[in-house]
């Protein structure tokens, strides 16, 4: 089977996406088919001897570290890409990777598979300050697009809700995340703890990805603020960069935290991100927007557990202090008392995660080609009907 892969993010972007297209095709080429991540070119991107990929011309977004595709532009692009007879194609974003996405699939005739990711409203709200436009452009640039795919992918059962929510009618297929159980380097660990000032005896909280506003550090950096005042000993580091990374280090300033917490900025080193979730006691992900975070899944591969919110979708198949702490909501306070609560049995909690959340990309993998192989087959059969 040869399938294209479409994102609008590559490594090293700390994106969580980008890291499940990754998955998509590394999984997928040890299983003896032929996948292609297709996604604008980053010049910092690492090569993968053993991982095709299709590069577009791009450029970077200002203060962000997205590189967006121009296809159009790209002539040895369009003619690499043009040149490969995909039996189907699965866009992980419905932007500019879904629109190169759907012009493959309808030249070839061959399926489109969609997988929603992201409260894309949000985005438009935060970017447009107004709800009139945001709801035009979820329209136009997201339902729209959905509607023309052979089949819409939803991460989870409460993301598969928020796009419901949108507007979208049609049928929408859960297909869980995987993650692999990786091994952590001895080495890694020494200097990762002493790079993060991380001290044997002295719990560790630790924050992996984007340092936007979306991402509620704010109320995790608040929690910590609670905790120093109860005179909890704690270490908060956190791993990534965004356009907050600043007015983050200055709220950590302004509330004291100076000596507590750590911010050691964008990590592309895998090893190193590894480490850091392994020396990590607990990963505080307060986020409301995110929907089935990946830093979730990695962390409890290395046996630490992680605080959600309730009611949000990154809690959903957690269980409040058997693998996860789900706090009730993200007040400070409320984070704070959370953490107290459960702070002795973290450990226990976090055996138990690593026993029930991850699911190898391998299983994952299995699944999604039996999906695959179905809408082939399913498309295949109605064009032998026009035909015929």
């Amino acid at each position: 089977m040869i399938v294209g892969q479409f994102c609008d993010s590559y490594p090293p972007t700390l994106d969580g996406v980008a890291r499940v297209t990754f998955s998509y095709c590394s999984t997928l080429s040890k299983m003896g088919h032929a996948a292609y991540y297709i996604a604008p070119k980053n010049p910092k991107a690492p090569e993968y001897p053993d991982l095709n990929t299709i590069f577009s011309p791009g450029f970077k977004m200002p203060t962000e570290q997205w590189h967006v595709g121009l296809p159009a532009l790209g002539i040895k692009y369009r003619k690499a890409l043009d040149d490969i007879p995909f039996d189907i194609v699965h866009a992980q974003s419905p932007f500019i990777a879904g629109s190169e996405a759907l012009r493959i699939a309808k030249k070839l005739n061959v399926p489109l598979v969609s997988t929603f990711h992201s409260k894309y409203y949000d985005d438009f709200l935060q970017r447009t300050h107004s709800k009139h436009l945001s709801k035009v452009l979820l329209k136009k640039t997201v339902i729209d697009f959905y509607e023309k795919c052979d089949a819409v992918w939803a991460v989870n059962d409460g993301t598969a809700e928020v796009l419901r929510s949108y507007g979208f009618g049609g049928k929408i297929t859960v297909m869980e995340n995987g993650t692999n159980i990786e091994p952590v380097d001895n080495k890694m660990l020494a200097r990762m703890q002493k790079r993060a000032g991380i001290k044997d005896g002295v719990p560790t909280f630790v924050f992996v990805g984007r340092h936007n506003k979306q991402k509620n550090i704010e109320s995790a950096l608040e929690a910590c603020a609670v905790l120093k005042r109860r005179g909890v000993k704690f270490r908060f580091v956190t791993a990534g960069d965004g356009p907050d990374f600043e007015k983050l280090v200055k709220q950590a300033r302004d509330l004291g935290l100076r000596n507590e917490v750590k911010f050691l900025g964008h990590i592309d080193d895998r090893a190193e991100i590894m480490a850091l979730y392994s020396l990590g006691d607990l990963l505080v992900f307060p986020s409301l927007y995110d929907s089935a975070p990946m830093v979730l899944r990695e962390a409890a591969s290395v046996g630490t557990p992680g605080l959600v919110i309730d009611g949000s979708c990154s809690a959903e198949n957690f269980r409040d202090g058997n693998n996860a702490l789900i706090a009730p909501d993200d007040n400070p306070e409320t984070i704070a008392n959370k953490i107290v609560e459960w702070l002795p049995d973290l450990e226990k909690i976090g055996s138990r995660a690593k026993e029930t959340i991850p699911v190898s990309w391998d299983e994952i993998m299995k699944k999604v080609v039996r999906e695959y192989e179905a809408l082939i087959e399913e498309k295949q059969g109605r064009i032998r009907e026009i035909s015929a």
